[in-house]
């Protein structure tokens, strides 16, 4: 199994400085100094949360001159997404089906 594929997605993204570069990369490209100055850690730290993102293909980096910059894959969020939506159909009709139940309970009217 090729290297990118060997983390998990939903690992990456529950870490909170991950869905953070990843919310400022989504806006702009970003180089891994410019990322780095957002974040009260090392630039080691940022880098380490950088390779997992890439590894799991959330984002990419391309070169430009001496500086790396690290792009937002809006076709990888797109998989996600999709994998998520059929939980989030589940969830939807359930709630509709308890909202329909609770709907039809009426009050008991109790006489003294």
């Amino acid at each position: 199994m090729p290297k990118e594929f060997r983390r998990d997605v939903f690992q990456a993204i529950a870490d909170p400085t991950r869905r953070a570069i990843l919310g400022m990369i989504a806006l702009q490209a970003m180089t891994p100094n410019a990322l780095a100055e957002h974040f009260d850690t090392s630039r080691q730290a940022v880098s380490k949360h950088i390779k997992i993102l890439t590894e799991c293909q959330l984002i990419r980096q391309e070169s430009s001159g001496r500086e790396i910059y690290y792009h937002f894959n809006a076709k990888r969020m797109r998989e996600v997404d999709q994998w998520l939506e059929q939980f989030k159909k589940l969830w939807e009709d359930r709630f509709n089906q308890l909202d329909q139940v609770l709907h039809n309970l009426k009050p008991n009217d109790y006489e003294d």
